[in-house]
């Protein structure tokens, strides 16, 4: 193990766990990784691998079969897949989110009929917020969901599904206006629905289609998509707790914990950025010596290592919070927005210490130079953070009188 990012107080447990990830990410994922990433080409095997491991059901109640881990022993497994291949850790937390979801908010049929399947790695989750006419205004979503006797009929289209095409359960947020006078605030209308379909593409049940991939500048390997709804039939038992009307309290709470492992991404690519960086300074020479002889050089690692770690130390703060018990959005908050600003910094850094070379697809930075942006945008831009943040503050420190 490394100097850097070292949590304090893990249990036996955590530490074999994260000793088998760091293992299995330093054996099987690092060395295929950037030639997989080149050719968009879905990990299939390591999927299987993290399967075998119980990644996906690491949060899960031991109950249903998962692990029943906390945040943190997550948020600490994302980092070193992230340190691995981001796109693979994008694979894992959608599908985490919606078991989250499930186990805090589903009810007892919902959760006996996935969450065994889903720590098995047997179901794969996606959920679905955005639209293509809007990103973080959640409150403006068009996509509806109407009563019709037993069932809800959904139309409507999403943008933006993580795991569109390989996941086969999807969480869709819907607008639902049943039972809500006029005048309802938009939040307060919205439900989550839990649809079943095929992996794959093209109509992948009667009335949902997935059209393709979307083309990304980088988070590639995992698939992108849209979601388009046409007469959707869903059944009233599909729709997440049983209850409509609370589909915006759902999504915001798995977009909370979603935001930690954000943050533990960006940690994650930091740190490989880093090692890179301060790997390649040591070999690279330059005026007759390795140039991590050279001041410049110097200030540039000093200042990548402090990033790292300050990010990590955030990162491991609204984990903890959060399995505490703690109300954690301003933590949360905070760590994703500095730790994707940090990652983007580290990551730049270690491409200027690479000089020419850096610019060569023959060396892992330029992978990391291309991920690096997703994070600035995933799970809320910095401009949302801060303002989650600013909000937040003001509620904490509100004058009195």
């Amino acid at each position: 193990m490394t100097r850097l990012a070292q949590t304090e107080g893990l249990t036996d447990i955590q530490r074999e766990i994260l000793s088998t990830v760091r293992d299995f990410v330093d054996k099987e994922i690092i060395p295929v990784a950037t030639e997989l990433e080149h050719r968009d080409e879905y990990p299939t095997q390591i999927v299987e691998g993290l399967k075998e491991l119980g990644v996906f059901g690491l949060m899960i109640p031991e109950e249903y079969g998962g692990l029943g881990e906390s945040l943190l022993t997550y948020a600490l497994t994302v980092e070193e897949i992230a340190r691995g291949w981001m796109s693979v850790s994008g694979i894992i937390n959608t599908h985490f989110i919606v078991a989250y979801m499930l186990k805090q908010h589903g009810t007892q049929e919902q959760k006996d009929y996935f969450l065994p399947k889903m720590a098995a790695g047997e179901i794969r989750g996606a959920f679905s917020m955005s639209e293509p006419a809007l990103g973080s205004d959640v409150s403006a979503i068009s996509s509806k969901g109407v009563r019709d006797g037993d069932d809800y009929v959904l139309n409507g289209q999403k943008m933006w599904l993580t795991n569109g095409g390989s996941s086969t359960l999807v969480a869709v947020l819907c607008r639902t206006d049943e039972g809500h006078p006029e005048g309802t605030a938009p939040h307060k209308s919205m439900t989550t629905f839990l649809v079943e379909k095929e992996a794959g593409f093209g109509e992948v049940r009667p009335g949902l289609t997935i059209p393709g991939k979307i083309d990304k500048m980088g988070y590639k390997g995992v698939d992108t998509t849209e979601l388009i709804m046409d007469g959707l039939r869903i059944p009233a038992d599909r729709v997440l707790g049983g209850q409509t009307g609370r589909g915006f309290y759902h999504m915001m709470d798995g977009v909370e914990v979603g935001r930690v492992n954000v943050a533990a991404r960006g940690c994650g690519v930091a740190q490989r950025a880093f090692e890179l960086g301060v790997s390649y300074a040591q070999q690279r020479h330059t005026f007759g010596k390795p140039i991590a002889q050279h001041q410049a050089i110097q200030f540039k690692l000093a200042e990548m290592a402090t990033k790292v770690e300050a990010a990590h130390a955030m990162m491991v703060n609204a984990a903890r919070k959060k399995d505490s018990g703690q109300r954690n959005d301003l933590e949360a908050g905070m760590a994703k927005y500095l730790a994707s600003e940090y990652c983007k910094e580290v990551v730049e850094d270690a491409f200027r210490i690479h000089g020419g070379y850096g610019f060569s697809k023959e060396y892992e930075i330029e992978r990391l130079y291309r991920e690096a942006p997703m994070l600035l945008i995933g799970e809320g831009t910095a401009e949302i953070q801060k303002m989650i943040i600013g909000r937040r503050l003001l509620e904490e420190y509100r004058i009195q009188g």
